[in-house]
């Protein structure tokens, strides 16, 4: 081999190297960029959710003494809530409105979404603006207005059973109560759920459904055995976004109870009992326990969940 093959040879490498280095250059500045982007909404998280998760999640490993300073008691606070009849009561009121609001909801939110699916005109955008606009009222605002609603006194309850001669319901009473809330949580995420699982359904191609209508599928048919079966994926995603915030119920009873006197205690649910023990009884270490152990039942739950449908999630 001579001498000037051996020098082209390593022009030639040194030739390819030269992007190669460039682009790693490029690729380095790249993402330097990406956090100096992301460098914001990491104070945010770190500042605003990370560290008083951290602190909370101390203060629920600490108990206070009768000196007013705090000693170390571990898991000591976690077996007392978990022993702790009014948890456990407000965890079995949150398991009843699982059983009952998650399948109304879904429900609503799946035939919304199948009967928008199959219309192809204006009607079906201004369909699709008046099931979600519910969503986009803020909670608080949405509970306020509900309460207005079913108000003996000032709601027109009253006044629509008055013309067929008869007394309206009293939706604000301890017997009632349950019916109303989950009302009103149905009315406000059912269409933010519809969106979610409309979109999904756009996805599919079409020419399945034309493949089907030549062999003599209806379109009840199509739904069903098409429809439904391809969007399991999205239909998982809802259940556990309703799973979670029913759970995590709190901004609808905490709203009504101011009107539906009797009917809504203050430890109506685990997140209004650590709401409750914090800012009214100043017990802050073991209201962080009660939502750190609140916390574990929706993992545990969510997880269950997840591992019993993960074939129709695409979890494996």
């Amino acid at each position: 081999m001579t001498t000037q093959t051996v020098t082209a040879r390593a022009a030639t490498r040194q030739r390819r190297a030269a992007p190669a280095r460039g682009g790693s250059h490029m690729d380095a500045k790249r993402q330097r960029w990406g956090w100096f982007f992301i460098a914001p909404f990491a104070v945010v998280f770190l500042v605003f959710l990370a560290a008083p998760l951290l602190y909370a999640l101390w203060m629920s490993l600490h108990t206070k003494t009768l000196a007013g300073g705090e000693s170390f008691t571990g898991l000591a606070n976690y077996s007392r809530a978990f022993s702790d009849p009014i948890f456990l009561e407000g965890l079995l009121r949150v398991g009843r409105f699982v059983l009952v609001m998650v399948p109304i909801q879904i429900t609503v939110a799946l035939v919304a979404a199948l009967v928008l699916d199959t219309l192809a005109t204006r009607l079906s955008k201004f369909s699709r603006l008046m099931i979600f606009a519910p969503y986009a009222i803020p909670g608080m605002i949405g509970a306020l207005m509900w309460g207005f609603l079913y108000s003996p006194r000032f709601g027109p309850a009253a006044d629509i059973f008055g013309l067929f001669g008869a007394d309206a319901p009293r939706f604000l009473s301890e017997s009632l109560i349950f019916g109303s809330l989950v009302n009103i949580v149905t009315w406000q995420w059912a269409g933010y759920y519809m969106i979610i699982i409309f979109a999904a359904l756009r996805g599919i191609e079409t020419s399945i459904y034309e493949a089907a209508r030549i062999d003599g599928a209806s379109g009840f048919q199509i739904a069903t055995r098409i429809k439904v079966p391809m969007i399991s994926s999205a239909l998982v995603m809802v259940v556990i976004f309703s799973l979670i915030g029913t759970l995590q119920f709190f901004t609808e009873p905490a709203i009504l109870r101011g009107v539906a006197p009797g009917a809504i205690p203050a430890d109506y649910t685990p997140n209004m009992y650590a709401f409750s023990l914090a800012f009214a009884y100043s017990q802050f270490n073991y209201a962080s326990t009660i939502a750190f152990a609140l916390g574990v039942v929706v993992f545990i739950f969510s997880y269950v969940f997840l591992h019993l449908t993960r074939k129709q999630s695409g979890l494996k």
